[in-house]
């Protein structure tokens, strides 16, 4: 797309079917450089991303060469099969229906990148329910209880 300039961030942030912590930690650097394959081949730039044992948050500086909602289905589907490949969890593993995305400035850029890599100390202090909560809450985004993520405490 010739003489088209943009400039957008978005996190997506997406959970393992019935939130289950089944990703395995020790195996996150290796998940991190897939997704960062599929992101980059989708011409996409990989700005942070971070595994948590039950979801997942990815934040990119998007092109919209590609629509969100398709640029997540092949992160999701070719992850599966990565995971899947590789037997890191026992049985199938699948990720759950939907996902969030919110967008972000230029001024947010560092403060949304040490957000998603301090992952692990923030669900110290707060649940990923009360995270993914929060985030829709504050990017004022209608939603109804029944069509948020399958919630196992």
């Amino acid at each position: 797309m010739a003489n088209t300039f943009s400039q957008m961030y978005v996190q997506i942030v997406f959970a393992v079917r019935n939130r289950e912590n089944i990703i395995p930690q020790k195996n996150n650097e290796e998940l991190h450089k897939y997704i960062s394959g599929v992101i980059k081949n989708r011409g996409q730039k990989l700005l942070a991303v971070n595994c948590m044992p039950d979801h997942v948050h990815i934040f990119v500086g998007f092109k919209p060469n590609i629509c969100i909602s398709d640029l997540v289905r092949d992160i999701k589907t070719a992850t599966s099969m990565f995971i899947k490949e590789r037997r890191w969890v026992k049985g199938l593993f699948y990720w759950q229906e939907g996902f969030g995305s919110f967008t972000y400035s230029h001024s947010q850029l560092t403060d949304v990148i040490n957000y998603i890599n301090n992952q692990e100390e923030h669900h110290h202090k707060k649940s990923f329910k009360e995270e993914y909560i929060e985030l829709l809450k504050q990017f004022d985004i209608e939603y109804d209880e029944k069509y948020l993520f399958d919630w196992y405490e």
